[in-house]
């Protein structure tokens, strides 16, 4: 290959990122999985990551761009988009394209041959598997791969933002009380369809970061109304009977009818996941109905006040730590454990201004409320 990365990170963790792969190909095998995607090599994966961090730091007619590449050949996808003359893949062409292909789902097909790398065209359908690097914003770079059975959102593997390097860890609910939504997201859990709940509740928080004005989502039982103890009367958006409308979704059997499709949920995620931008939080129960937005949350009579927190992030290196609420945000962030640590049975969101995003639970092992930071799962 007459190309030569120079970006310091895309050479540092290459060589994981290839063992990665070649752990998910061979477990896959191991349980008779097909339609996998080729496994990219060290060279190759080198290569495409730093080609897209140059790239990012472009700009075509004042916007940066933002690709999805995928490692595969025309013929691992369907109805590809192929161009009558192939890409070098370089920085420069990178950034002509990307203003016709930044929309979600569509990939830029990337393949080798005689030892370049070449752009092929476009595909919206890729196999299991399969190598993504996705520039997000200048600088930027995410390294993900398509769920087994294609159902959800991608799963990420590695950050990268200039040098710093962030490392998933899939082992990092081994020894945690971590949320069905941290699981799903690690990729530990099967999605069974658009509607699967826990997939529903990846996209709230995926919508909820995306509006960047920061917001606080509560769970709360289906039928149990001790939460009502943590939030301050009266309730300004309070919306009754319940709205249904992505209750009604989740509860439908997807393969019935076209109506439940991944649109149909997208729209009404994004629906109620904008309510949560509106100061206070947001309650909904364990079913998605909605019961009322732009709450106040206060501290339940009798119970104490929440004074530490054990806080946790899913990446390589990213250990426990023992926090008093005030260290990991604002009052947005201190309300919620406050009201997680009063209703232990319910779970908070928190999504910041800056792009952090949180999930609080109450952990049994730990006896004490936990603070799953979770952006870099969620870009």
């Amino acid at each position: 290959m007459s190309y030569k990365p120079t970006y310091k990170a895309a050479n540092t963790i290459a060589a994981t990122i290839e063992e990665h792969f070649v752990k998910l190909h061979k477990n896959a095998i191991a349980q008779g999985e097909i339609d996998l995607a080729t496994q990219p090599d060290q060279k190759n994966i080198e290569a495409i990551i730093d080609v897209a961090f140059w790239s990012s730091l472009r700009k075509e007619e004042g916007h940066s761009p933002r690709i999805s590449i995928a490692f595969l050949p025309p013929e691992q996808t369907s109805k590809p988009l192929r161009f009558a003359k192939k890409l070098s893949l370089n920085a420069n062409n990178l950034t002509k394209i990307a203003p016709g292909i930044e929309r979600s789902g569509i990939h830029l097909g990337v393949w080798e041959e005689d030892g370049e790398l070449y752009i092929w065209g476009t595909t919206l359908n890729i196999p299991n598997f399969c190598f993504v690097v996705d520039v997000s914003e200048p600088g930027l770079i995410v390294i993900k791969h398509r769920r087994i059975y294609g159902i959800g959102k991608f799963t990420n593997v590695a950050v990268l933002k200039g040098e710093q390097i962030r490392i998933v860890d899939d082992r990092s609910c081994n020894n945690r009380d971590c949320p069905p939504i941290l699981q799903a997201l690690l990729d530990l859990t099967v999605l069974a369809s658009w509607n699967d709940p826990i997939n529903i509740l990846i996209q709230f928080s995926v919508s909820m970061r995306a509006h960047g004005r920061g917001g606080a989502l509560l769970i709360v039982p289906k039928g149990d109304v001790k939460w009502e103890e943590s939030i301050i009367h009266p309730i300004q958006y309070l919306v009754e009977p319940p709205f249904c409308g992505l209750s009604n979704l989740a509860k439908q059997n997807g393969n019935q009818s076209e109506i439940f499709s991944q649109g149909a949920v997208r729209r009404e995620v994004e629906h109620l996941a904008g309510l949560t931008a509106v100061d206070g939080a947001t309650i909904i129960n364990e079913e998605f109905e909605l019961i009322a937005f732009g709450a106040k949350i206060g501290r339940a009579k009798g119970k104490p006040t929440v004074e530490q927190i054990a806080f946790s992030e899913p990446i390589v290196g990213g250990e426990d730590t023992i926090l008093y609420p005030g260290q990991l945000g604002g009052t947005r962030h201190f309300s919620v454990a406050q009201f997680v640590n009063d209703q232990p049975q319910s779970i908070g969101l928190v999504a910041s201004q800056d792009g952090h995003f949180t999930i609080f639970s109450y952990s049994k092992k730990q006896n004490m409320v936990m603070a799953h930071r979770i952006e870099t799962l969620l870009l």
